[in-house]
This record gives structure tokens, sequence and C-alpha cells, in this order.
């Protein structure tokens, strides 16, 4: 049997100094929040595909926030049986920890993925996170 295949991934978790997330509602599905995240192309390091990630997504680059951390593992879900395809079953990802570099910042969601913005709780936003990723989320934010 063959092993299922992930997309290699990146997410952008950018926190305040009190815990709250910048969390992101989902353009397509109303009510669903989310991390920035993203797939590295060819030839890109993580830390490449998180900041463009983040900056393409969000509007966020290094004026605004600053990368302070990484977590030292990887996550990993499948997708549902409908979202699979070819050889593609699910996403593993590494995150990336950022924090505002100003307490003004103000995100411009690329309207395409995202269209709201706002601070959570890190509970808030597992309680608001599709099913599927609900197990990585809880993993890297140990809630």
């Amino acid at each position: 049997m063959a092993k299922p295949h992930f997309r290699v991934g990146v997410v952008a978790a950018v926190r305040r100094a009190d815990g709250r997330l910048l969390a992101f509602e989902r353009s397509d599905h109303s009510g669903q929040w989310q991390l920035p995240q993203g797939g590295v192309e060819p030839g890109e390091t993580l830390r490449e595909a998180v900041w463009r990630e983040l900056e393409e997504e969000t509007g966020l680059n290094a004026h605004q926030v600053a990368l302070v951390d990484e977590y030292e593992g990887w996550t990993a879900y499948m997708w549902p049986e409908e979202m699979r395809r070819r050889e593609r079953f699910g996403q593993a990802h590494r995150w990336f920890f950022f924090e505002p570099l100003s307490e003004s910042i103000a995100p411009c969601p690329d309207g395409s993925e995202f269209r709201n913005w706002k601070w959570m709780e890190p509970e808030q936003l597992i309680e608001r996170v599709i099913e599927f990723r609900k197990q990585p989320y809880r993993q890297v934010l140990d809630v």
C-alpha cells in the first residue's frame, strides 16, 4: 500500500504579548477562521515561504511584525475524502510565530482567501477553525 503524500507548507501565527492571535475569516466559508498558511514553492526555504504567505494573504511584512519563534516539530492532517486529489491526501506544516512591532498594526486581508480579521484567544480560534485542522492547532497552541 502506498503511503499518503502531504503538501508541505507553513503557518504564520502573529501573537500579541497578551497571547491573543491574529485570526482571519475565510472568504469561502463564513464563520470559519484560521491563521495564514500556504505551500512552499520550489527552491524556497520555509522562512521565505512563511514571509511570502503572510504578506500575500494579510499585507503584513517586516515593517509591521517580527519573526520571533518557530515550532520545533511538524504538524500534519488529512483532508476530508472529498478534498483529496491525485497524490495529495493532506498537509504537513511548520509553524512560525511573529509578534507585532506596534499595537496599531492593521492587516489587509487579500479578499480571495480571507475577508476579515480580529484578535482571538487561542481557545476561541480553535473553536472556529474547520474540524480537520483542530488537532494541529491544539498541538501547537497547547490548548
